[in-house]
């Protein structure tokens, strides 16, 4: 498979001390050049900007050639455009980590299958790899935004999850 990655998920979990879930989910994850460069901006919060300035083997930057002309596209970030035209150029088994709203939408018309941030925790939980409940308190110190009926939702999946000691579904 396949896994591209848009910004915001390294961020999160980068901010929230989980980002070793990545590479014991996925073989390895591409970031585009856009992407490397939202990482390492000015507007980057240090401890992201320090871990780019030396990333781990698993990460791996790939070059976006020619963008997609394609006039939707063009009005998300440059992350989101160039990690949904690497997602588009591996059809056959990719996932894309995003987690804007937008880009999602475009990710969904183009058949692309993507998750965010909270997808990412909670397959990690079920997995047994991280506590859920203690990454998102984490995860709410920062700027993330989530609406509280889906939090909910997804605490209550994990405290069954728990409770029932199934397996990833």
């Amino acid at each position: 498979m396949v896994v591209v990655a848009d910004s915001s998920p390294i961020n999160y979990l980068l901010l929230i001390d989980v980002i070793q879930i990545l590479p014991e989910l996925f073989e390895g994850i591409f970031i585009p050049d856009a992407v490397f460069r939202e990482l390492q901006s000015a507007a980057t919060p240090p401890k992201v900007a320090a871990w780019m300035s030396s990333p781990p083997s698993w990460l791996h930057q790939e070059n976006v050639d020619s963008p997609l002309n394609d006039e939707e596209l063009d009005k998300l970030g440059a992350g989101e455009r160039e990690a949904i035209t690497i997602a588009l150029a591996h059809p056959s088994d990719t996932l894309l980590l995003i987690d804007e709203g937008k880009g999602r939408r475009q990710a969904e018309q183009r058949q692309i299958r993507f998750m965010g941030t909270l997808g990412v925790l909670d397959k990690a939980a079920a997995k047994g790899l991280i506590d859920l409940p203690s990454a998102i308190e984490r995860l709410l110190h920062t700027n993330f935004h989530v609406t509280p009926s889906l939090l909910k939702s997804l605490l209550e999946n994990d405290a069954n999850r728990k409770k029932s000691g199934s397996p990833l579904r």
